[in-house]
């Protein structure tokens, strides 16, 4: 018997979109505003996009599999590698920027939070399908 799925609290929803939204567009306005050629910021936007697919279809994939969903192991290492992949570029692409390294690190932390928040979100999203229209439960304690 599966248990039932309880509906994420509108306070963890709120606060999964808020940081996807502040993670990608710090990333997004920092880029913008950089001293950098367009084929440079070309490539960080593609590796900010292919991330957030990656994560996205990571947590998808990784779900799927704990509920019995059949997922391909092809696929499945597919959204590691890519996953991989694109933390990588990223690493390699900044340690190679001539860039300060408070910049560096700035590309840095608003890349990783978006990813954080793309997965919390793709949960979010999930959970509140699986769920139906029920609200969230008020009680927190534990039942036995």
């Amino acid at each position: 018997m599966k248990p039932q799925l309880q509906r994420p609290t509108s306070a963890f929803i709120g606060a999964s979109w808020l940081a996807l939204v502040v993670g990608a567009a710090t990333y997004l306005i920092g880029l913008w505003n950089a001293n950098m050629q367009l084929n440079e910021k070309g490539y960080y936007l593609t590796l900010l996009m292919y991330g957030l697919f990656a994560a996205v279809s990571l947590q998808k994939s990784v779900r799927d599999r704990l509920e019995g969903t059949p997922v391909t192991g092809m696929y499945f290492s597919l959204c590691w590698i890519s996953l991989a992949a694109s933390l990588t570029l990223l690493a390699v692409g900044l340690w190679n920027a001539q860039l300060a390294a408070s910049e560096k690190g700035f590309y840095a932390m608003g890349f990783v939070l978006s990813l954080f928040a793309a997965v919390a979100v793709q949960k979010n999203v999930r959970d509140v399908a699986m769920s139906g229209d029920r609200p969230a439960a008020q009680d927190t304690r534990p039942t036995a």
